[in-house]
This record gives C-alpha cells, sequence and structure tokens, in this order.
C-alpha cells in the first residue's frame, strides 16, 4: 500500500489506517503481506478523503479508455458501482514492489479551513455577462461550501451575482443561461444565481455561464474540500499556471519541494483572447481563456442560428483531420467549440494563431449537407418519476419556484399558450435537431426545433436539481434535452423516454466502442406511449429486444433557408407573441418577490451533543455530516437494533443513513 497519487497530484490521507491492528502511518508506502487487513478509519482533523494506492494498480476492466469508477454513470471500475463487503479486487500480477518509502514532510500539503484557490479568468466575464463591478465582487467574496456537494459539483454560498444583461434570451429567463457550450473540468458555473464548481464527475457541457476556471495544479483541492469550509478566488494569469504545473510535476519526480512561482498581478482585463469579425471570417469569431488547458471558440451572434452551429462543425472536422500534436480533445456546442489541449506541447498562444489562420481561411458553409437521421423516440407525458423530482425539489431546495409544481403549466403561462394541451401538441409536432452531445452526461442531446414556431422558451431551474431521473425529457431556454442518466438538471420536465446510453451491450443501435444513440444532427420525433408501455420498453431496449425506427437522411442548409424565408411572416408573428409572454412573466417573477433566488438558509443545527442532558444509560447518536434531514425513520419510543438507520440526511448529492451504533431504544428526536 502506499500513499495515492492521483492525476499526478498528492492528496492528503489523514484516516486512522491499521494493518492486522497496529497503526500505519500516512504518506507513506508499506508492505503488506498476503492474507493482512487493512483498515481505515474515518478523516480526522481537516480535509474531506483519504486515498489508498498499490503497486501495479488494481487489474479491472477498461471502460472508454479508463478503469475508473463513474458511480453516476453506473460503469467503470468494480461494476461501476461503490464497493460493497465481499468484493474482490483483483491486482496487476507481476508489478514491481519498491521498497517502503515516507513522503517528505515539506511535500505534505496543508488542509486550512479557509482556503486560496487559483483560477484563470474567464470563458465569461464582464461586460458581456457580469458588471464590472459583479466580477469585482466574485473575486472578492469568500464563499461558502454548501452541503451539496461531491465529486459532481461543489456548490457554494456567497454573495448575488450582478449580471450585465436581463436575460438569456433564447437560451433562457435568467441571466445566468446561455446557448450550451463544453465545460472545462474546475469551471465554476453558475447554474441560476449559484455558483457550482464542476468536478471530476461534473457535466461536460452545459448552458450556465462560467466566469472563472480553476488552474490544474490547484484542482486536487477540490477533493478536500468539507462542506462550511470557506475560500477565495485568486486570479492569476496562463504563464503563472503553466509554471505552477510544471513545478508540482517536477515536485511529484524529485519528491522534492521546488521554489513557489510568483503569483503577478493580473494584466488581462477580459477574459476574450481575440476577435475575428465578418468582414476576416464570413462569420464574428471570438477567443475565450477557459482554464489553462481549454479554450472556447465561439461563432456568430448569441441566437439559434444553424449557420453557426455548422461553421463550429466545419472547425471540428478539419482540425481532427490535421491531427495537430497536443490538440487533446474537441467538444462542439450549440455556437462553439471548445479545444482541450496540452499547453507543454502546444502552447496557447501557438494555437491561437493556428486556430486564427484557420477560421480565416475557412470555406462557406452555405451550401453543406451533412447525415441527419429521424430518430422516433417514445415520449410519456408528465411521467411520474419526474414529477417525483419536482417534489423532491420543492422541499429540499425552493420550494416556491415559479416553475412548480407544474413544469408544463409553467411552459405554458411563459410561452402565452392557451392550454396546456397545446404544450403537448408542440412537442409532438415538432422535428428535434440534435445540436450538441453530452448535455449534463452519457450522450444526452441538446436540440432545437427545425420549425421556429416549435421552439418552446422556458427558462432553467435557479438553482438546479439535485436530482433528475434517468432519461427524463426537459426544455430548457429553446432546446430540448435527453437525461442521460440520473443526477443533477435544471431544465423544465415534459415527460420520460428511453435510455441514450448502453452500459454494457451492443445491440442495432449502439455500435461497438459507441454507446451512446444519438448523432450529431439526428432528427428527433417524439411519439406517444403510456407509463406502463414505456416501463417495458425500458426493460427491453438495452437488451435489443425493442427495436427503434430509425430513417437514414440528410440535412440542407440550403433547404432550411428556403424555409425560414417562406414562413417569414407566421414565425415573425409566433415569436412576438412569444416575447410578450416572455417579459410578462419576467415582471410577475418581480411583482411577486421572485425575481432573485436567494439561497436557503443554513440548516437549523440540533443542540451541540454535550449540551445535551443524558440520563445515565443515554448517549446521543451524530451524522458524520451536515446536511438537510430528508426522513426521519424512527419516531420516540421505538425499539431499534444495530445498524438500524434512524435519520436520512441528505448532503453530497447523496441519501446519507445515520444508523443505531447498538441496540436500544430511541428516546428523543434532536432533529427535524
Amino acid at each position: 500500500m502506499s500513499a495515492c497519487r492521483r492525476r499526478g497530484r498528492w492528496t492528503r490521507s489523514r484516516c486512522a489506517s491499521r494493518l492486522d491492528g497496529k497503526a500505519l502511518a500516512n504518506w507513506a508506502s508499506h508492505a503488506v503481506p498476503a492474507g493482512s487487513t487493512l483498515a481505515l478509519g474515518a478523516v480526522r482533523g481537516r480535509g474531506l478523503r483519504a486515498y489508498v494506492a498499490v503497486a501495479g494498480g488494481f487489474d479491472v476492466p477498461e471502460y472508454l479508455g479508463a478503469r475508473a469508477t463513474f458511480t453516476l454513470g453506473g460503469f467503470g471500475g468494480h461494476g461501476g458501482r461503490p464497493l460493497r463487503a465481499g468484493d474482490v479486487l483483483p491486482l496487476h500480477r507481476g508489478a514491481a514492489c519498491p521498497a517502503p518509502r515516507a513522503l517528505p514532510t515539506a511535500l505534505v500539503p496543508h488542509y486550512p479551513a479557509r482556503w486560496d484557490i487559483a483560477v484563470l479568468y474567464g470563458p465569461h466575464g464582464a461586460p458581456d455577462f457580469f458588471t464590472d463591478a459583479g466580477i469585482g465582487a466574485f473575486f472578492d467574496a469568500e464563499w461558502e461550501v454548501h452541503y451539496h456537494s461531491s465529486r459532481t459539483g461543489v456548490r457554494l454560498i456567497g454573495p448575488r451575482p450582478q449580471w450585465a444583461r436581463a436575460d438569456g434570451g433564447e437560451a433562457g429567463l435568467h441571466p445566468s443561461n446561455l446557448h450550451d457550450n463544453a465545460y472545462a473540468i474546475g469551471a465554476i458555473d453558475f447554474t441560476g444565481d449559484m455558483p457550482v464548481i464542476l468536478g471530476p464527475d461534473g457535466p461536460s457541457c452545459g448552458g450556465f455561464v462560467c466566469p472563472a476556471v480553476i488552474a490544474e495544479a490547484d484542482l486536487w483541492k477540490l477533493g478536500q474540500l468539507v462542506p462550511g469550509d470557506r475560500l477565495r478566488f485568486v486570479r492569476v494569469e496562463s504563464g503563472w499556471a503553466d509554471a505552477h504545473a510544471a513545478a508540482a510535476q517536477r515536485a511529484i519526480t524529485a519528491l522534492k519541494r521546488p521554489a513557489a512561482p510568483r503569483v503577478p498581478a493580473p494584466t488581462r482585463p477580459a477574459p476574450v483572447l481575440a476577435r475575428l469579425d465578418a468582414a476576416e471570417a464570413g462569420i464574428d469569431v471570438v477567443y475565450r481563456q477557459s482554464g489553462d488547458g481549454w479554450l472556447l471558440v465561439e461563432y456568430g451572434a448569441p441566437r439559434i442560428d444553424l449557420v453557426s452551429r455548422l461553421r463550429a462543425h466545419s472547425a471540428m472536422e478539419r482540425l481532427a483531420r490535421e491531427r495537430i500534436a497536443g490538440i487533446v480533445d474537441l467538444t462542439p456546442g450549440i455556437r462553439s467549440l471548445q479545444v482541450r489541449f496540452d499547453p507543454p506541447r502546444l502552447p496557447r498562444e501557438r494555437l491561437l494563431d493556428l486556430l486564427i489562420a484557420m477560421e480565416r481561411d475557412a470555406p462557406p458553409v452555405d451550401a453543406i449537407e451533412v447525415p441527419s437521421r429521424v430518430v422516433h423516440l417514445p415520449l410519456s407525458w408528465d411521467d411520474p418519476a419526474t414529477r417525483l423530482a419536482i417534489e423532491r425539489y420543492m422541499r429540499s431546495v425552493r420550494p416556491d419556484a415559479p416553475w412548480c409544481p407544474s413544469n408544463i403549466e409553467f411552459i405554458r403561462r411563459i410561452n402565452g399558450l392557451d392550454h396546456v394541451d397545446d404544450v403537448r401538441r408542440i412537442v409532438f409536432d415538432a422535428e428535434y435537431l440534435v445540436m450538441a452531445l453530452g448535455d449534463v452526461y452519457l450522450g444526452a442531446p441538446v436540440a432545437t426545433p427545425i420549425d421556429p414556431r416549435h421552439r418552446l422558451v422556458t427558462t432553467k431551474y435557479n438553482p438546479a436539481r439535485t436530482w433528475t431521473p434517468e432519461n427524463a425529457v426537459g426544455i430548457g431556454g429553446a432546446y430540448l434535452c435527453v437525461y442521460g442518466m440520473e443526477g443533477p438538471g435544471g431544465y423544465q420536465f415534459v415527460g420520460r423516454t428511453v435510455q441514450m446510453w448502453n452500459r454494457w451491450r451492443t445491440t442495432p443501435e449502439f455500435a461497438p466502442g459507441k454507446p451512446w444513440l444519438l448523432r450529431f444532427f439526428d432528427r428527433i420525433r417524439f411519439h406517444p406511449v403510456t407509463e406502463a408501455e414505456l416501463a417495458r420498453m425500458r426493460d427491453d431496449f438495452p437488451l435489443g429486444r425493442h427495436r427503434l425506427e430509425i430513417e437514414p437522411g440528410t440535412f440542407r442548409l440550403a433547404d432550411h433557408a428556403r424555409f425560414l424565408a417562406e414562413n417569414r411572416d407566421s414565425i415573425a408573428a409566433f415569436k412576438a407573441r412569444q416575447q410578450a409572454a416572455f417579459d410578462a412573466e419576467r415582471e410577475r417573477w418581480r411583482a411577486a418577490g421572485q425575481a432573485e433566488f436567494v439561497a436557503e438558509p443554513d440548516p437549523v443545527a440540533p443542540p451541540a451533543a454535550d449540551a445535551v442532558a443524558l440520563g445515565p444509560r443515554e448517549r446521543t447518536v451524530a451524522s458524520a455530516v451536515a446536511g438537510n434531514v430528508w426522513k426521519l425513520a424512527v419516531a420516540a419510543g421505538d425499539r431499534v437494533d444495530p445498524g438500524a438507520p434512524l435519520v436520512v440526511v441528505e448532503s453530497m448529492k447523496m441519501e446519507i443513513p445515520v444508523t443505531a451504533p447498538t441496540a436500544g431504544r430511541v428516546v428523543r428526536l434532536l432533529c427535524r
């Protein structure tokens, strides 16, 4: 066993470790004889997580090129789930076993209650999204870690943002809403007025503003933030971030602490690195800083425009063909392309020069055509699973949200429709063009109706839900999304459909090595089914026993332009009525005091254990984590066995039971 190096960063293990009953030093490797028992206790002091590593690693199957476990997605690692009693983890045979050694004390990081975390400004800032004063307040604030935090994201409590615009237009009613783009790991994502630091299990794509991204060298700190910790974002430049990452790698290689790079005062007034106008590139292009290993390229105006989407698609295909050394990944959004790169192999300035030269020489997309299948999906309208998610949101997040208790009624009202049946008719009549994949997770499509008269516009939840059922179908802004898995989310529900991802099987709909269902520019058509019919389809579809109707086809931009011209007047009339309802809804919020969300107050703390008067045979049982009391499993007077659940706490996106340490009788409950 050894202290764990994870993603090139030392992380701290401060748990009580024992081998066959004898205490083990942390931050050290140890020889472990066969048949020994390693016991890990709770983390002590500051910090949240401890790590264990073995020489040679664990011999678990690769999934999409990795052996990590993604518990939300249900794949990777050992069975795609957390470990259970009785699990056996095989080790790689024949791995060299180095002599035991300890990490030098100088390299053991300090875990404070107040953290300074280095970030790079961008991709979204002032004056486009925030006011100058708002960005200043963001960097000056001391933020508190919310108890609803996990590897998915770390929620923060702090000052309300100062927005530079009234709303997100077609992207949604709230000013945090934008047309979906790819996220960098460590992006600080404003889901409404509440910021969330996107962690390693966070979404790869979404439609919210991100004013800063954590520097690669400071990403390890996310794993040790405890609910209640406080932090400040320290703005740094890309040169410092690159130097700091290189210094950290040298420290890992040599096990010696190098001199820390000095943090220079920020000099860049905005996150925009460069711009091209339509005269230079045929379309406006903006290059935004998005962390020290990502660059976000935006095309055209911030509205739904298929020319912008196809321009991003054309750029992605050209870069993929050229196989430029140092480009790690390419992810398109609605009107953007995110380029992930490796700064040591491809410096940012050189990458920027390459991208600018490519856009100046880009061919026009007016005559472009792309493969476009028609995929017919079943839809259980207003499915009970989505209603349950709304009920949970009202109980534990925001009971007074304007979109509750019925998302469909909210969609009707904000679009100026006469009846909820009009919402249903439009959803089933529409043909949704898949613009992006991976919104939230697992091949989830972001799609918009090809006919603008079918584009129902909504806002997204503020703050986002903590739970969404797998394959729920929702609308956010003018976009429809099918959630690939359970997790957080913000789109307004209309129903539920079949799986977008097949974890383990190859079927006619899921190609080998590509477990996602849809492709860019597919067209989705929904047909109604009952809840019971959908349940059967969901059982059969991943096994290949239920088939979808899929028609091959082509999407031509010239045909679409002709359709828009022929229906210009009726499209304009629809959008005018929609905009009037949109504005009326916003005024209704202001009148009702719902225009701005104020984060929920801190949970009511129970009396401290040492402040409770106890009888001679009484003892208190406390939760190991801060959180919201989701359920009381017992009442005063109940008798319980050891391990019986007493209270269920909702924290870190999980429901965590507080169990009885021994048999006994419940005397009283000190929480509600």
